[in-house]
């Protein structure tokens, strides 16, 4: 199927609208010098949060709702989660009437994913242990959020946790090496591999980018629990996110790749045809 009139114009916005430090070796070493040194904010926003902990944790939903979806946000681990994640999960909840928890986290530079691993398995190991009968939780995710769930869910394995029901996850950010050149950036209208590179060293921190914890198709994939993807075939991470796939499909994992065709970087977090179809996909996941 041919891609739809409104995607076509939200791809061609979206490359206007890039940023030019994924494409710039001097502007995203000057843009992660300035976030070393800029001072924190919690984002502001209209929607409800709660405190866990001094983080905030803003949901969607009812409470009582029998599907729990911890949602975490991307935005290249540099950015903070904005009003588009904000209105995703506002859709999630209603689409599936489920209670979706979206926290705010630690970003690189002034952070490296240990402090995030840290706080979200806190937060998941509290949501667990209040799980009452019939109730279910899902992680779900989208690019940097993405890859970042698909490397928890082998570290659940670690902590001796349970494992989500299920996974969902968007354009997952999976190996922060970008070991699969060459990578189509003139193509891609929201990310370049230049800032790619940089962002994934900051985020590893001391870690080797090979790490599972960073980089999930390195990792250990068996005995992950039920887990759709959702990829455009005109991002920089197809390749990646096709090889991850096949791995799961290797390990025996009950997994489905589903393929927005010309489509771009998560695509289903915006506006169309192509958005309303892989909602359907998401609700017969949870059916």
């Amino acid at each position: 199927m041919p891609k739809s009139f409104i995607a076509k114009v939200e791809e061609k916005i979206l490359m206007l609208l890039k940023s030019d430090f994924m494409d710039s070796q001097d502007k995203i070493n000057d843009l992660l010098k300035e976030r070393s040194n800029a001072d924190e904010k919690s984002p502001k926003s209209i929607f409800k949060s709660i405190d866990y902990k001094g983080t905030p944790v803003f949901t969607f939903g009812d409470r009582n709702a029998k599907k729990v979806i911890l949602f975490v946000h991307g935005g290249a681990f540099i950015n903070e989660i904005n009003y588009q994640h904000h209105l995703f999960c506002l859709a999630i909840s209603k689409k599936l009437g489920a209670y979706v928890i979206a926290p705010v986290y630690p970003l690189a530079p002034k952070h490296s994913c240990d402090e995030t691993f840290e706080l979200i398995s806190d937060l998941y190991g509290a949501l667990i242990s209040k799980m009452e009968n019939g109730k279910a939780i899902s992680l779900m995710g989208d690019s940097a959020g993405g890859g970042f769930v698909l490397s928890f869910c082998e570290h659940l394995k670690r902590m001796d946790l349970p494992q989500p029901n299920n996974i969902v996850v968007f354009s997952p950010w999976v190996d922060i090496t970008l070991s699969n050149p060459p990578y189509d950036n003139d193509s891609d209208p929201i990310l370049g591999e230049i800032g790619l590179r940089e962002i994934g060293k900051a985020w590893a921190g001391d870690l080797d980018a090979h790490d599972y914890r960073v980089s999930p198709l390195f990792g250990d994939n068996s005995d992950l629990p039920r887990t759709l993807i959702f990829s455009g075939d005109n991002e920089i991470f197809y390749k990646d996110i096709l090889r991850y796939y096949e791995k799961l499909i290797e390990n025996g994992v009950d997994a489905r790749l589903i393929v927005g065709s010309g489509m771009f970087h998560i695509y289903p977090l915006f506006p169309s045809p192509e958005a309303w179809d892989a909602l359907k996909e998401i609700k017969k996941e949870f059916e």
